[in-house]
């Protein structure tokens, strides 16, 4: 059975997951690895929850010997072990409700704003940049009307984010497959958000698995509204599996796309690895890392 990221969350945040495949673990981390040299176009990231079968420890070593050192959605009672290993956390999470309760609610502002204002705070005394946010589900309503409570709630904790120079970003997510409702499913919707907003200190997370569901013509939509996403998600589609030849999307012109527009932020593999053993998902990572490292 397929498990959801807000699945994987809820078991990561219960701690119930256990690590696994220590044994072919152990001599993937040894194995000799040629992928230590990345050409440095790239700031290459992986999302923790589609690991959740590896302790932090572990995926940390594993990025580290990918050649990367970056983790997605990790949250504040993780980073002590990313800082052990030199591992940045490059989008932090912990400070939403949950991907459907979110910034198009009035109901919601209160908890988000006392949530936003303790993490945005613990972000910046930890030296990392990015905090992750969610526009929540529509519940019928329309967009005019959601812009509007995102502006007015999200206005309440942007200037506690550009005093702390943090930047809080978005999600894109498609509504069509994997949530169901969600208000910020369009790439014109978010960014139309950030332009009544008009602070370097919102941006968007532009996922392109999400955004191929519910858009696509990605290459063309990251040229016109670049300067408006601060980090992108990759996964296959259909699937949300690995990026290779067996779905549609060609992720070395999409990388090129979104490097040619000056892009210095990261980009997270979010895909949901097929393989069996933890060495077999991260061979997967490896091969994703090698596919985008333009």
């Amino acid at each position: 059975m397929k498990r959801s990221r807000r699945d994987m969350l809820k078991t990561l945040a219960a701690g119930t997951i256990a690590t696994g495949g220590l044994g072919s673990l152990s001599s993937f981390l040894k194995a000799p690895d040629d992928m230590k040299k990345l050409k440095g176009n790239v700031n290459h990231s992986v999302c923790r929850w589609t690991f959740g079968s590896l302790s932090v420890d572990d995926l940390c070593r594993a990025v580290k010997e990918t050649g990367f050192s970056a983790i997605d959605l990790v949250g504040p009672k993780d980073w002590p072990v990313l800082k052990q290993h030199g591992v940045f956390s490059s989008m932090c999470n912990g400070a939403e409700i949950n991907l459907i309760d979110g910034w198009n609610e009035p109901k919601f502002h209160e908890t988000l704003i006392k949530n936003y204002t303790e993490h945005i705070e613990l972000v910046a005394k930890a030296g990392y940049k990015n905090l992750i946010c969610f526009s929540g589900n529509r519940r019928g309503m329309d967009d005019e009307t959601g812009l509007k409570n995102c502006v007015t709630g999200l206005q309440k904790v942007l200037p506690i984010a550009e005093k702390n120079n943090v930047v809080l970003v978005m999600e894109l997510l498609n509504s069509k497959v994997n949530h169901k409702d969600y208000m910020c499913d369009r790439t014109p919707w978010g960014a139309e958000l950030c332009k009544r907003l008009g602070s370097q200190n919102f941006k968007l997370l532009y996922d392109i698995y999400h955004m191929q569901v519910d858009e696509g013509n990605i290459i063309q939509t990251i040229r016109d509204h670049h300067q408006y996403i601060a980090h992108y998600h990759t996964a296959g589609v259909p699937g949300r599996h690995e990026i290779n030849n067996t779905q549609e999307l060609y992720y070395p012109a999409i990388m090129k796309a979104i490097v040619d527009t000056g892009f210095k932020g990261y980009v997270a593999q979010e895909f949901i690895p097929t393989g069996k053993t933890d060495a077999d998902k991260l061979k997967a990572l490896k091969d994703a890392v090698t596919i985008c490292d333009i």
